[in-house]
C-alpha cells in the first residue's frame, strides 16, 4: 500500500533517477537477516549447484549493479540476490536517457551498457559484508573498450570468487557491442574454459559454481550448442534469459527505443526458451527462470516448465520491493494446492 501511494511521485521522476532513489531507500532500511521465515530446510527450500536456497525467488542482476544493497534485498524475503554486472574497470555506460518505463505494457527498455563503478569499488563492499548470511550471486562482465574480453572475465572471476555464492557469466547483454558473439560455440568454449581455470586458481577449497546467463534471441542450433557446452563444463546452472532485442506489439511511446526489452512482453518468449533449454539439457542442469515474472502464478509456471530458481527485476518497478515476499507466500500456496511436498518435486513437472 505504501508503494502504491508513492508510485505516482516515483513515476514522475526520470526512470534512472527513480532507480537511484529506490537504492537509497533500501540503504536506509534497518539491517536484519529476514522479514520472512527463510529456513534452509523449509517447504520452499531447494538445493541448486550445491547451494541451499531458502526459497527459489531471487533478484536479477541489473537492479543492484554495484553491490550496494544485497543484504537489504535479502531482508525483504528473497531467497538470493545477484549483483552486477560488474566489470574490471569503472565505466559510465551509454549516453542518457537509457532507461525507459513502458507503463502501458508493464515493461522496461534499457540500454545501460554495463554502467558500474568497477571491480575495486564493488570489492570494498563485498569484503565488508563477508560472512553475512544469504546467497549472493556476482554477475561479471567485460568492459566495452576491452581489447581482450575473455581476459576481463578471467580478471573478474579471480577477484570475485572469494565473495561469491555463485559467479554469473553474462554474455547476453544486447547493450555492449559484440558481447552476444561470445554465445557462439567456439567463443563460448574458450571463454568458459578460461573462467573456470581463473576461478579455480582463486579459491582454496570449494569453488563457487558458475552460472551462464543467455539471451532469449537464440536459434535451436544455438540452444543445443550452449546446452552441450554447459553440460560438458559442468556449469552450476543456466540463467534463461536476459532481455530481448525483439519487439512484440507494444503500446508505449517508448516502444521503438533501442536496447533490451524486459517485463510482461518478454514473458512468453522467456517461458518458451525455458522449455527449450529444459528439453536440450534433459533436465541434467539446473535452470534459472527470468523474464516477465510478476506474480506467484508466473513463477509457478516457470518452475513447472523447468526452472529450479526464478528471478525478478522489471516487475518490481511496477509492484514494489515487497513483490518477492508476496510471490514466496503464493508459491507455498500453489505447491500445496497441486499436491507437491517440495519445490524440487515441481521442477519440470508440466
Amino acid at each position: 500500500m505504501l508503494f502504491q501511494l508513492l508510485k505516482p511521485a516515483l513515476f514522475a521522476l526520470d526512470s534512472e533517477k527513480g532507480h537511484r532513489l529506490a537504492i537509497a531507500a533500501l540503504k536506509a532500511l534497518p539491517r536484519r537477516d529476514t522479514l520472512l521465515p527463510n529456513s534452509a530446510d523449509g517447504p520452499l527450500s531447494i538445493n541448486v549447484a550445491g547451494l541451499d536456497f531458502p526459497n527459489p525467488v531471487g533478484v536479477a542482476a541489473g537492479f543492484d549493479k554495484d553491490a550496494e544493497v544485497p543484504d537489504a534485498l535479502l531482508s525483504l524475503g528473497f531467497g538470493f540476490t545477484e549483483v552486477g554486472s560488474i566489470t574490471p574497470k569503472s565505466q559510465a555506460g551509454n549516453p542518457k536517457p537509457r532507461l525507459f518505463r513502458l507503463v502501458e505494457d508493464e515493461a522496461v527498455i534499457n540500454r545501460m551498457g554495463f554502467n558500474n563503478a568497477g571491480a575495486e569499488a564493488a570489492l570494498e563492499r563485498l569484503k565488508a559484508r563477508a560472512n553475512r548470511p544469504g546467497i549472493l550471486g556476482i554477475n561479471i562482465g567485460a568492459n566495452k573498450d576491452s581489447e581482450d574480453r575473455i581476459k576481463d572475465y578471467c580478471t573478474m572471476a579471480r577477484h570475485m570468487t572469494p565473495y561469491a555464492g555463485y559467479l554469473a557469466v553474462n554474455i547476453s547483454s544486447p547493450n555492449t557491442p559484440g558481447l552476444r558473439a561470445l554465445q557462439d560455440e567456439l567463443a563460448l568454449t574458450s571463454l568458459l574454459d578460461a573462467v573456470i581455470e581463473a576461478r579455480n586458481q582463486a579459491v582454496d577449497g570449494v569453488a563457487p559454481p558458475i552460472f551462464l546467463k543467455v539471451a532469449p534471441d537464440l536459434s535451436a542450433t544455438d540452444i543445443d550448442a550452449i546446452a552441450r557446452i554447459a553440460l560438458d563444463r559442468k556449469l552450476g546452472a543456466l540463467i534463461v534469459s536476459n532481455t530481448t532485442v525483439s519487439r512484440p506489439s507494444l503500446r508505449s511511446r517508448h516502444a521503438h527505443e533501442a536496447g533490451g526489452l524486459s517485463g510482461a512482453p518478454l514473458r512468453s518468449l522467456a517461458l518458451e526458451r525455458m522449455r527449450d533449454f529444459r528439453k536440450a539439457t534433459g533436465g541434467q542442469i539446473p535452470l534459472v527462470g527470468v523474464g516477465g515474472i510478476a506474480n506467484a502464478e508466473h513463477a509457478w509456471e516457470r518452475i513447472r516448465a523447468g526452472a529450479s530458481l526464478v528471478q525478478l527485476y522489471s516487475a518490481m518497478v511496477y509492484e514494489g520491493p515487497w513483490l518477492g515476499a508476496r510471490i514466496v507466500k503464493g508459491l507455498e500456496r500453489l505447491m500445496k494446492r497441486d499436491g507437491f511436498e517440495s519445490i524440487a518435486q515441481a521442477v519440470g513437472s508440466e
